[in-house]
């Protein structure tokens, strides 16, 4: 009886910690979710993540990411459960769509659908609140709450991108362009490749950098696809990562405002009264020329949304997280990362110094979610400040160094690409140390429970 009590306190001393460390979680997030609608509303003038999120309960709403979120929130569920939930998802689906069209009711092109899919997901959150216990309300509100992430991350993005456009009139792009110099103009070499490809070459690219949730869907999906049958979630997984570059990223938006090539050196674009915002037009046919680079100002409409590349960073994640996947999820990793890394320069939404801090970017992120969830130790200690040292390094460098860099291309080019591939190099290696570690504890914990031969 007493082990059995005591047993009992120990359980409750571990999930003690574990619980003040969700609910600080949920406070932060609430906050962030309430100032961010403050700013949206007083900067921006427009409704925040959280009015939005709770109007496309009636309102006409963009289906992919909700029906992305019903996809992963189905993780939890049984496959009859499953067709269940898809198929009250579409029914309510088509009674919206038919009531809209009954009263004449005018939505957005491709905004046709998507209120099933949140309700269904709402849905499954009051049946675990009413009709479940223990671990097995546990688990549904766990998937209830990654399908509900994925969406209100995508929401919270949005309305970054605009506080960024409303709150920074200045841009930085005359410092990135000429720093940009030191790895020869990439955005400027793939510019006219594309070009040259059309239409064939921008329309795949534009299909895959359009389509990466889909993709990050996708890989998620296969990492989460045991859950419903060993009832529990993965240690790690994309979408923790996919969620914190989102949250942070439009951080140093704010930091480091840029709008890229294709806006600052291209056709441009119109603000308030149809001016012309664009410093020249440049892009992709002749490179800028290097003189002393100052801000400028630009519109209230494009976001600043360069610096890092988030499009890299994620689809570098997708590229990490498909490595243990199937020969068929390796090899569209693979391609989903070099086709997002060609649409991006191809496009002229980025610069190449973007992809260089997108890609250490998202591996200091891995890393630290990694060491959080296996417990931080020296290299994984090593490994994430190294990366945020490298990280912050690169934007001191673009901002304060751009005349040196692309006056001496031959010695700062190739010590950008070293700091990038010292990341790299440090990731592989602390992560495979991790993964024979956890090899071996699982061995050993293997040999213990068999059973004494006598």
């Amino acid at each position: 009886m007493f082990s059995r009590i005591s047993s009992r306190n120990k359980f409750a001393a571990l999930r003690q910690p574990r619980a003040i460390l969700w609910t600080t979680a949920g406070v932060v997030a609430l906050g962030l979710l309430i100032a961010l609608e403050i700013v949206a509303r007083r900067y921006a003038g427009v409704p925040g993540p959280m009015t939005t999120q709770v109007g496309e309960v009636i309102f006409a709403p963009k289906p992919g990411p909700l029906y992305g979120g019903l996809a992963l929130m189905m993780v939890v569920l049984t496959w009859r459960q499953r067709f269940i939930a898809a198929g009250v998802a579409i029914g309510i689906d088509v009674v919206f769509v038919l009531v809209r069209w009954a009263l004449d009711v005018k939505v957005p092109d491709g905004h046709f659908f998507g209120n099933g899919a949140l309700w269904v997901m709402l849905g499954c959150a009051v049946i675990a609140v009413t009709r479940r216990t223990g671990q097995e309300r546990a688990l549904l509100l766990k998937g209830v709450g990654l399908g509900l992430l994925l969406v209100t991350g995508r929401k919270i993005g949005d309305t970054w991108l605009l506080i960024t456009s409303k709150t920074r009139p200045m841009v930085l792009d005359p410092y990135v362009a000429t720093a940009d110099h030191a790895l020869g103009n990439p955005s400027w070499l793939m510019g006219r490749i594309v070009k040259a490809t059309a239409p064939i070459g921008d329309h795949v690219l534009d299909l895959v950098y359009a389509q990466l949730a889909v993709a990050a869907v996708v890989v998620a999906l296969y990492q989460l696809r045991n859950v419903a049958a060993e009832r529990r979630f993965p240690r790690h997984h994309l979408v923790r990562t996919f969620l914190v570059i989102g949250l942070l990223g439009p951080a140093i938006y704010m930091i480091f405002p840029v709008v890229g090539p294709v806006f600052a050196y291209g056709p441009g674009a119109s603000g308030t009264g149809g001016v012309d915002w664009a410093v020249a037009n440049l892009w992709p046919d002749t490179l800028p020329p290097i003189s002393a680079p100052h801000p400028v100002l630009y519109d209230d409409l494009t976001p600043r949304n360069c610096m890092p590349s988030l499009h890299t960073a994620w689809a570098t994640a997708i590229f990490i997280h498909s490595r243990k996947g199937s020969r068929i999820l390796r090899f569209a990793g693979t391609f989903w990362l070099i086709a997002t890394l060609s649409a991006t320069l191809g496009f002229g939404y980025h610069y190449g110094v973007d992809l260089v801090a997108g890609v250490v970017f998202s591996l200091t992120i891995e890393a630290a979610l990694r060491s959080l969830e296996r417990g931080w130790d020296r290299s994984g200690t090593v490994l994430v400040t190294y990366g945020a040292t490298v990280f912050a390094a690169l934007l001191a460098s673009y901002r304060y160094l751009p005349m040196e860099m692309a006056e001496h291309p031959w010695v700062f080019g190739p010590l950008l690409v070293l700091a990038m591939a010292s990341v790299i190099y440090g990731y592989v290696r602390t992560t495979k140390q991790w993964d024979q570690q956890a090899s071996k504890t699982m061995s050993a914990r293997q040999l213990e429970a068999q059973p004494e031969l006598v």
